[in-house]
């Protein structure tokens, strides 16, 4: 059984060229997403994502990084304590 984690990932996007991208890699773990958020910050030309996700924590690391390499892209996440048996289909 895996053990899968909640946590939040927060994205800020400064590139613009770089959010077709952030989205191929978000679709790529559609399956462990909860949900997400996204917020033009047009006066300061960003936009800031918040991505709520259930998955195993190596899951969420390699989301987190492959994210977090792009360029003009940041991302941190943030994990729960909360730790559960495999997610069922």
């Amino acid at each position: 059984m895996t053990e899968t984690r909640v946590a939040v990932i927060s994205i800020i996007v400064e590139n613009e060229d770089a959010v077709q991208k952030v989205n191929e890699i978000l679709h790529d773990y559609r399956t462990f997403i909860i949900g997400r958020m996204g917020i033009p910050y047009r006066v300061k030309g960003i936009s800031i994502i918040s991505v709520a996700i259930d998955a195993p924590q190596d899951k969420i690391s390699a989301l987190s990084g492959k994210i977090g390499k792009l360029p003009g892209i940041s991302a941190k996440t943030a994990y729960s304590n909360v730790i559960t048996g495999a997610k069922k289909a």
